[in-house]
């Protein structure tokens, strides 16, 4: 018998971007090299390869944010201690929108994300970079 699903993914997500302020492309682009804001890329890294990212932002997988934001984690990234504020974006803003409302459930109040993710920020002429090639290791 296949899974019982109550509760589907786009019920999930609506939940997410009721509670969550959502940024246009716009808004993005003026909070963009702002002190203190950390613009965070959740893709996939196959994504960032394929399709290049957001000048600026850090690049954290979505299934290590939760433990790569908290201080109390040995995961724990130093880029966040000068962080005051966060952007969160994804390829269509819904790995995104659920990742800022588990934010807000750890208490991050500053966190947005990017409605419509990279697609959204792609259709309207926002500037993306490759990702930069990586050297192999002198080992």
């Amino acid at each position: 018998m296949p899974l019982s699903i109550e509760r589907g993914f786009k019920s999930l997500v609506a939940a997410a971007e009721a509670r969550v302020e959502a940024l246009s492309p716009t808004q993005l682009r003026e909070k963009m090299g702002q002190s203190g804001v950390l613009l965070v890329d959740l893709r996939d890294i196959r994504e960032l390869q394929r399709e290049g990212r957001i000048p600026g932002s850090l690049h954290i997988p979505r299934g290590m944010l939760e433990f790569w934001v908290d201080p109390a984690s040995p995961y724990y990234r130093r880029e966040f201690d000068t962080a005051e504020e966060l952007v969160l974006y994804c390829n269509k803003g819904w790995r995104s929108a659920l990742a800022a409302s588990s934010l807000l459930d750890m208490g991050v109040t500053q966190v947005s994300h990017l409605a419509g993710g990279m697609e959204r920020w792609q259709e309207q002429d926002g500037a993306v970079e490759a990702l930069p090639s990586r050297k192999p290791s002198d080992n």
